[in-house]
């Protein structure tokens, strides 16, 4: 019996277009206008079969929705059954994001072979060091083989040297099978520059503002409607069609939007709708600069009602302390007073005057619960927006390490680790791309060498962002887990979660009991969550730290030397640290 084609409806938002045809199994087939800006024909087509637009005659165009590009940005767009792919994971509810360890890889340095399919080998990784939730970089369609997903230009499509479509399905049902959530970093800010044909179809971009990364989004400019339809309905797909427990928003104080509802605002109210319809709970999580605690309350009281925020000035806070750098945005940290005020509040600028931005910055995160905010002593963005894409691994003594560790994984926030922290890993995570237009890459290296060379870097040792070794020497070696000094600092991890998991203190995500307190002179920290207390000694010799409480126990310690000194403080050796049970 011969298998009959199904005839589908192909639609389009070309507003631009004064004319549109399909182009489809070797013809051309015009589409109807139908509704403001759209077009639309119906046609034979299965799953499988390659189509692509033509816009007023021009050239081939792939689908600004498409959801596969087998043959990368420039080729043609490819139909997927989206129903075809046999779920197993029906039962599946992602733990609350309070209870969270949120674990960040990117696909093509995870493994060696860098792909959806050798990810899940790793999975069972994740679950013995203590990681409830996945965050994924980006996946949407990039162009080349190689790079670090922000330069996207295919939203709907996953990354085909990655695995496409199926092979991410087949990492998220992996993932929930394993009892870990999948999150995805998705960027709405901007598109990259090469294979970006959406100014071609309609007013996707505007001038109005400008983002350090090119062209900004349209969101409340004329026809920014049916683009906020198209993010919005990107956001969905990830969380319906891929089942997704979440987004992470990149960048957000780039969505440049005026309007009365702004963008993150109707995303989180369609993200609740959908949660209410698939029973499934679902978060997002913003990535902002702003230190604006609106954007994670509740919309009840004027806020956007996202899920959760990172917060870098708890990062900056750390990494002053322990590496004593001040450059840049460091320059506005230090102070041992920094991380502990931190430790307390998430931010450190709630409406404190900034140095670096000459200006007052931020306001105060009053009456929001710590799970509201992510933390971390490195992430993609930290290490690879370095010269040399330097670990903190190879910034700090693994007494500091310890020390980082500790304040990250028993914060009252919600931890983030970054892929290969746990043991240390010796691998820079550089800046690399694959642009297969050659002046787009000599741009870019050149950029690149004048960006640090202002920084008094020698230009000729910035690593070639489009060199494929600059990209190999990202991919972390697994083998390092069996040797030292990493395998003992993994051990020291998954201690630190252990302890979180199962402390009841440290489980929760309150403020209410956390406390912190510093001697800069005599350089020792105590941050305290309830009767637990984190004393670090971050001096050059071996001193006693006060403690808020008399000393039940040392629950555990980077050293073998820690002990109690009488009642009130526990004696450690340099960069070292000690959680103690206190009593009283």
């Amino acid at each position: 019996m011969t298998a009959v084609t199904p005839t589908i409806t192909v639609r389009v938002w070309a507003p631009l277009a004064q004319r549109v045809d399909l182009l489809l199994g070797g013809q051309r087939l015009p589409m109807e206008a139908s509704g403001v800006g759209w077009w639309s024909a119906r046609a034979q087509a299965s799953p499988g079969d390659d189509y692509a637009f033509s816009l007023d005659g021009g050239e081939p165009l792939p689908d600004p929705r498409s959801p596969w590009q087998p043959e990368g940005v420039f080729g043609p767009s490819r139909l997927v059954d989206r129903a075809k792919f046999a779920w197993s994971d029906q039962r599946w509810q992602a733990p609350p994001l309070s209870s969270a360890v949120i674990y960040e890889l990117h696909i093509g340095t995870f493994t060696p072979e860098g792909t959806f399919e050798a990810a899940i080998a790793r999975l069972d990784h994740l679950v013995a060091l203590g990681v409830t939730h996945v965050e994924i970089m980006p996946v949407a369609q990039f162009p080349g083989a190689r790079g670090w997903g922000y330069d996207g230009v295919d939203l709907y499509a996953p990354q085909n040297t990655y695995g496409g479509p199926d092979g991410l399905k087949r990492l998220v049902d992996a993932c929930h099978a394993r009892g870990l959530a999948a999150l995805l970093d998705v960027v709405y800010n901007h598109l990259g520059p090469s294979g970006n044909y959406l100014a071609r179809f309609g007013p996707y971009f505007t001038d109005e503002y400008k983002t350090p990364w090119g062209m900004a989004i349209n969101l409340d400019g004329a026809g920014s409607d049916e683009v906020r339809r198209f993010i919005c309905d990107n956001a969905l797909m990830w969380l319906r069609d891929y089942h997704f427990d979440g987004l992470r928003l990149d960048a957000i104080h780039a969505l440049y939007d005026r309007s009365a509802t702004h963008l993150l605002e109707q995303l989180a109210t369609e993200v609740e709708a959908l949660e209410a319809q698939s029973g499934r709970r679902l978060v997002l999580i913003a990535e902002s600069d702003l230190n604006n605690p609106h954007i994670v309350r509740s919309r009840e009281v004027g806020g956007y009602g996202l899920s959760a925020q990172w917060s870098d000035d708890f990062h900056h806070a750390l990494h002053a302390a322990l590496t004593g750098e001040r450059d840049g945005y460091y320059a506005d940290f230090g102070a041992l007073a920094d991380v502990a005020y931190a430790w307390r509040h998430a931010y450190v600028y709630e409406g404190r005057y900034s140095a670096a931005r000459q200006r007052v910055h931020g306001r105060p995160t009053t009456g929001l619960p710590a799970s509201r905010f992510v933390v971390f002593s490195q992430n993609h963005d930290h290490i690879g927006n370095r010269a040399q894409g330097e670990r903190t691994a190879a910034l700090l003594s693994p007494g500091r390490l310890r020390i980082a560790a500790a304040l990250v994984c028993l914060a009252p926030f919600i931890p983030l680790l970054f892929e290969g922290e746990e043991w240390g890993a010796s691998a820079p995570f550089l800046y690399f791309t694959d642009h297969q237009d050659a002046a787009l890459g000599a741009a870019v290296r050149e950029g690149r060498r004048r960006e640090f060379a202002a920084f008094g870097w020698d230009p000729e040792q910035i690593p070639d962002p489009q060199a494929p070794e600059t990209f190999a020497r990202s991919k972390l070696d697994w083998g390092e887990l069996e040797r030292e000094p990493h395998a003992s600092l993994y051990a020291w991890y998954r201690a630190l979660l252990r302890l979180r998991r199962n402390i009841p203190a440290l489980a929760t995500g309150g403020l209410d009991a956390a406390d912190a307190r510093c001697d800069e002179t005599a350089r020792w920290l105590a941050v305290s969550r309830g009767p637990i207390t984190l004393a670090c000694n971050l001096a050059d010799h071996a001193q006693s730290v006060p403690l808020p409480a008399g000393a039940a126990e040392i629950i555990l310690a980077s050293h073998p030397d820690a002990k109690l000194d009488g009642e009130r403080a526990v004696r450690l050796s340099r960069d070292a640290v000690a959680i103690v049970r206190c009593e009283g």
